[in-house]
Parts: structure tokens; sequence; C-alpha cells
């Protein structure tokens, strides 16, 4: 609780339903939720800093980018990074047939992380530094821990499909891996219409239309024919 409010809650004692008690109240419930939010941004900084760190010490020397087999890899490796752990864990529980679970709330942290990384890389893609862009690569190599300095990389979520399919077909870009509507309309435009044919030139080969085709006359042709009846008519 900050000094202020101490020594206003010092000097006497307030009614609870007074303007100040109702001011110091919403003091103190605004400073203990700024306090709580910058609580929270400092543990997920802990913890993205953690995972930073585990990929800086796993990346494989001399690379200057990352492939899709490369990155599916040390993804498979990091999701197992607990196996060790866990072992030691089941091991202690095994020996004496103990009842009770030792190290219970490590071991459910672990499987929770697992089980909610996994979701993500089986489903919309686990976040991970861009380590295909070599001068995030290099970033990452040369990065001394400083949290303050996380805001410098990019981010990028990598799916198991999307690794999967860019393993087995390495022609495929990484572009063709997203559903694109423009798909559809390339696919239409690339459907060609049904030519009609004349039918003194080749009549066998006609392509008949659902359309009511009408006659067209040219306004030559009208003239043409204005003409020749006007002639027949005066000879007559």
């Amino acid at each position: 609780m900050p000094k202020s409010i101490k020594k206003e809650l010092s000097k006497k004692i307030l009614h609870p339903k007074s303007r100040k008690a109702v001011k110091l109240t919403k003091q103190t419930k605004k400073i203990t939720t700024r306090e709580k939010t910058k609580l929270m941004h400092h543990m997920k900084q802990n913890l993205i800093g953690e995972k930073f760190l585990w990929f800086r010490d796993h990346l494989v020397p001399d690379i200057t980018k990352y492939t899709p087999e490369l990155i599916l890899i040390i993804i498979e490796l990091y999701l197992g990074r607990f196996k060790e752990e866990l072992e030691q864990i089941s091991l202690k529980h095994s020996i004496g047939n103990r009842k009770n679970r030792q190290h219970a709330s490590r071991e459910d942290i672990i499987r929770l992380t697992l089980l909610r990384e996994e979701e993500e890389f089986a489903t919309c893609g686990l976040e991970i530094p861009d380590v295909t862009i070599p001068k995030q690569l290099e970033m990452l190599r040369n990065w001394d821990g400083e949290l303050r300095l996380l805001q410098n990389f990019k981010l990028r979520r990598f799916s198991r499909k999307s690794l999967r399919d860019l393993v087995t077909c390495p022609k495929l870009n990484e572009e063709e891996l997203v559903i694109d509507d423009n798909v559809a309309v390339k696919s239409a435009l690339s459907v060609k219409a049904p030519i009609v044919q004349n039918k003194e030139s080749n009549p066998q080969n006609v392509v008949k239309s659902d359309v009511n085709e009408t006659p067209v006359i040219l306004e030559s042709e009208t003239r043409e024919l204005t003409v020749a009846d006007s002639m027949d008519i005066d000879s007559k």
C-alpha cells in the first residue's frame, strides 16, 4: 500500500461510506490491479525467455537458415524436454510402494504444460522464433538472455501438419499450404467455354447451346432488302 494512503488511514478512523473512504478504496483497488498486471506481464516474459533460451541452446551450429525438416525436429525435441524428469518422478513413486505422490505439483504443472503445447502444435501451431529468417536466427544465437530484447524477435507459429507437408513435398511453397479463396476463381477461369461452330462449315460437330439463338439482321442488310423491294414494285 502506498505511503500516502497509509497516512490517510493513520490520521483518524473514517466512516466506511464516507467520500474519503470510497476514494481511498478506489485508489487502493487501482494500485492493486496495476501491480497484478505487472506481475502477470513479468511472469509471461519469463516463460517466453525460458523458451527462447532453450531454442538458443539447442540450435544446430553453422546453419544460416532452418528448413522445415530441422524445425520439425527441434520442436519435437522441445516437446520432449521433460521426459527425463517425468521418468525420475515416476521412478521415485515406484520405490517402496509410496501411497502419496511426491513432487505432485511439479508433475501436474509439467503435464498441463505439455498438454497445452501439444494441442497448439497439432492445431493452430506452436509459437517460436522465426528461424527461417537468417537475421532472426543470428539474433537468437547472439541473444544474452535479456528480457527487454524479446520485442526485437519475430515470432511465428508452426504446426505439425504444415511442416510434414513441406518435408514430404519439398516443391511446395509455404504459401501453397494456406487455403486461398482465389483457387476456386482461378480454376473457374481455366475452364474453357464451348465453341459454337458454323453449321455450313462442319454440320456434324455442332455444339448445341441452351440459349435461344435469335437471328440478327444488320442495318446494311435491311437497306438492301428495302431497295430490292422498291425495285420490284416499280418494275411491276
